[in-house]
């Protein structure tokens, strides 16, 4: 009876083991994201100055680019990072996280030799660019693909850029260094990766960007 008793125990304990580890997963991801707001806004305070902000040295701008992306797009992909630890255990979540920075590091080498400060036009134009890269089936595979299970974090990353491209050109045209836009654009970026695809919210939400990019034309200023 006593060792009946303690196999049942140890049954109906077993599924506490991947909850508790899931938890401890999903604390950590969300951890270090909040952890890289904190460093993204120290490195970014008095750093925004619109259109015409300046990236700085290529060592201040790398550290504070991963930061940025990892503050931005972590909370978003905590389920995919979550779900690879249930399936290949707790060493596996770090490397996936890593590798999935590492794709946006990549990104941001891209970011840094090709960026330069403009105007309101090219930002306009940039913008209204990004509002129709939304309504785009490219836009919609990748989306779909950044919702599914991924077994590395370089192909999850490399979707996860595909979707967020467009949103993430707004942001670079419409200041890199501003913390509003960057918090606009996270919301964004996580409400994509966590909500299935709905054209009732998906193309009001590309009409309006669309709609600052022609604003910025003709007033010729960003908000915020």
């Amino acid at each position: 009876m006593a060792e009946h008793g303690f196999t049942a125990l140890a049954a109906n304990a077993r599924p506490a083991a991947p909850t508790t580890r899931s938890a401890a997963v999903l604390a950590g991801t969300l951890g270090l994201a909040a952890a890289c707001w904190g460093v993204a806004v120290w490195r970014m305070n008095g750093m925004d100055m619109g259109t015409a902000t300046q990236l700085g040295s290529f060592g201040f701008f790398a550290v504070l680019w991963v930061s940025m992306m990892a503050a931005m797009m972590l909370p978003g992909a905590a389920p995919a990072v979550v779900r690879r630890a249930r399936a290949g255990g707790m060493r596996a979540a770090p490397v996936f996280v890593g590798s999935y920075l590492a794709v946006w590091a990549v990104a941001g080498l891209a970011v840094y030799a090709g960026y330069r400060p403009h105007g309101f036009t090219a930002a306009g134009v940039l913008v209204i660019a990004a509002g129709i890269y939304e309504l785009t089936p490219v836009k919609r595979y990748f989306r779909l693909r950044c919702r599914e299970s991924a077994r590395s974090g370089l192909r999850f990353g490399v979707c996860c850029i595909g979707s967020s491209i467009g949103l993430t050109v707004m942001w670079l045209a419409l200041g890199v260094m501003s913390l509003a836009w960057m918090s606009v654009i996270a919301v964004v970026a996580v409400a994509q990766k966590l909500l299935p695809a709905n054209l009732a919210i998906d193309v009001p939400l590309a009409l309006a960007i669309v709609g600052l990019g022609i604003w910025i034309l003709v007033a010729r200023t960003p908000p915020l």
